[in-house]
């Protein structure tokens, strides 16, 4: 990699709401971070700026990268703001990462320093399942006219097409996208499938937070119990959702068909997905399916609504089945269990989920976003012609 200004180190800022550690962490995070270590392996100087959950130190290096935490789920932002206008000389570029509304660093920054807008999806759907009316509407004002107006001199980098397409259509983004995937982090050497896991098992890694829709999967497991008595339904994650979640098993009688794991280690999380026949994903929008990627890794097809990201990550009827309007849930499960119960069809499908996973690697994004900045850097600027990265 290219050395920053003067021939130093190139000073990057990443700031992203949460770290992996933050007990909320999802895939936005495990992106910002493998992006953010390899960016400082290469050479840059990455401080890491983030929210602070209780119990975490104020400042911490991991990986060479400094990690500086500051304020909790709201105040995160003005403190950000706040600290990076005492800062504002001290980088050459930054990735203000977007969830739900972006940092709006240029605000407070030159006019030189190159801001990359780094969004996994459009949140304006979700604003209302979150939030009262009034704070609803600010947020889906923040994230579209004012977020438009902040980067119109900077450029965007989506996680995917699907993201880049609401970006143009729901939001009204002219400026540049550029597309830079999430790669593929798997527990090294050989996965031991977990035993005993039901027959048919079906698993589903995901936050429990309301537009993961979780609970479809449970009137899924209540549907199909009948017909498949061996069925057990794993869920894997924790989340606000996870109380009434258990509820609604025991209301159900389902104690003994869906087991709710919790968090899980790298290596659980692996050995659960290796053990499935089939991973189900009912969320009404993604950024990108992470999850959806590690299971094709293991040779598991997932089954996910046919919305944003989703339909990205799972190619329909070869690593996998998407739900289309007007189709059922359960009925698209059923297909995809009768078409497993071939062992030539299911070994067809898992080649094609191993090698779909295989195009999937956080260092060749890493140098994807790493050749963007110095070329922004360089230039003094961040606005450019756009570009789809395959």
């Amino acid at each position: 990699m290219t050395p920053g200004p003067a021939g130093r180190r190139l000073r990057l800022a990443v700031v992203n709401w949460r770290d992996p550690w933050h007990p909320a962490a999802g895939g936005a995070e495990r992106y910002a971070w493998e992006l953010a270590r390899r960016l400082a392996a290469a050479g840059m100087d990455v401080r890491y700026v983030t929210a602070r959950a209780p119990g975490q130190s104020r400042r911490t290096e991991a990986e060479g990268v400094r990690v500086v935490r500051l304020g909790g789920r709201f105040t995160v932002y003005p403190l950000v703001l706040l600290w990076m206008l005492l800062r504002r000389r001290s980088f050459d570029a930054v990735l203000d990462c977007q969830n739900g509304i972006p940092f709006f660093t240029p605000w407070v920054l030159p006019r030189r320093v190159p801001v990359f807008c780094v969004v996994h999806h459009v949140h304006t759907e979700q604003f209302g399942l979150y939030f009262p009316a009034w704070l609803a509407g600010l947020g889906r004002l923040l994230e579209g006219p004012v977020a438009n107006r902040t980067y119109r001199r900077h450029a965007c980098v989506a996680v995917s097409r699907s993201t880049a397409r609401d970006l143009r259509e729901k939001l009204g983004w002219r400026g540049p996208v550029h597309l830079v995937y999430n790669g593929l982090t798997m527990p090294p050497g050989p996965v031991r499938p977990a035993e005993g896991l039901g027959s048919p098992a079906l698993v589903c890694v995901n936050r429990l937070v309301p537009h993961k829709r979780v609970d479809r999967l449970v009137d899924l497991a209540d549907r199909l119990r009948d017909r498949h008595p061996g069925l057990r339904l794993h869920l894997v994650g924790d989340g606000p959702e996870a109380g009434p979640l258990a509820a609604l098993i025991a209301e159900r009688g389902l104690d003994d068909v869906v087991a709710l794991h919790g968090f899980v280690s790298e290596e659980d999380k692996a050995a659960l997905l290796a053990g499935a026949d089939l991973h189900v994903n009912a969320s009404r929008g993604e950024g990108w399916g992470l999850s959806v990627i590690e299971a094709a890794s293991l040779g598991v097809p997932t089954v996910a609504y046919d919305v944003p990201g989703l339909r990205e990550a799972v190619r329909d009827g070869e690593t996998g089945w998407l739900v289309h309007d007007g189709e059922d849930l359960a009925d698209v499960v059923e297909r995809a269990l009768k078409e497993l119960a071939d062992p030539r069809r299911r070994a067809e499908i898992a080649a094609r989920c191993r090698d779909r996973a295989a195009r999937f690697d956080w260092d060749r994004s890493a140098e994807r976003m790493g050749a963007l900045i110095h070329r922004a850097v360089h230039a003094r600027r961040s606005r450019g012609r756009g570009r789809w990265w395959r």
